[in-house]
């Protein structure tokens, strides 16, 4: 922790402790904080205008997987990113790529989401419907995504090992291969309980970002990074 940037390690305190205050109000005080702060669709009578901001704080309550592989993720790319784009610009670039998924998430919802699904009550094993509009999407993933495509703009040529592969790929080509993957299973509705195209929402907001710092001077792109 003491090797983190600071914005960095405060941004993996913020989503811990939220996590664990999610479990706490839920056990000791029946609050579902997830009704105020996770992501509704728009239509939803659940759906506040701050969700946009707050959701990328929270993480499956029912998951430690859900919150460990992104704070992973996170304390992987974020000290690297932040030192190169520093840490103001750093927090504007994971907040925009956070809005960004949202934003994405919120669009592909509007033409694709039913209002009613069907499903099976595992008490009575009857036939119920429940409203689509309220299921919520919560998550760092859409930042995070955004963190990975910057560390692969940033250091193209860095070399980095992905499971199950036994060789080193470079950057770049790991970007380009979760993006295709995120596209893929976001069309063919593959793993249907995760958000791909908010994912994707992440990442198309991060470019935009790196583009138009590359474009005004603000971040030198002509260097490359090993």
């Amino acid at each position: 922790m003491s090797s983190m940037k600071p914005v960095t390690k405060h941004l993996l305190i913020i989503n811990i402790i939220m996590w664990v205050a999610t479990l706490a109000f839920d056990r000791a005080f029946h609050i579902d904080l997830f009704r105020n702060l996770a992501l509704y669709f728009w239509k939803s009578d659940l759906f506040r205008p701050w969700q946009f901001f707050t959701y990328m704080f929270m993480h499956d309550k029912s998951s430690f997987v859900h919150l460990f592989c992104n704070m992973f993720s996170l304390f992987m790319f974020g000290s690297l990113v932040e030192h190169i784009l520093g840490p103001k610009r750093y927090l504007l670039y994971y907040i925009v790529c956070g809005l960004g998924s949202a934003l994405v998430q919120e669009l592909v919802w509007q033409f694709t989401l039913p209002e009613f699904f069907g499903a099976i009550n595992p008490e009575t094993g009857e036939l119920i419907r429940i409203s689509a509009y309220d299921i919520p999407t919560v998550g760092a993933s859409g930042a995070v995504f955004g963190l990975l495509l910057a560390f692969g703009m940033i250091f193209p040529k860095m070399k980095m090992y992905i499971i199950p592969f036994p060789f080193p790929i470079q950057a770049r080509f790991v970007v380009i291969g979760y993006g295709v993957l995120e596209l893929m299973f976001g069309v063919t509705g593959t793993m249907s309980e995760v958000a791909h195209f908010a994912h994707l929402g992440g990442m198309i907001a991060g470019i935009i970002m790196l583009l138009y710092w590359k474009h005004d001077g603000t971040i030198n792109h002509g260097r490359t990074y090993y």
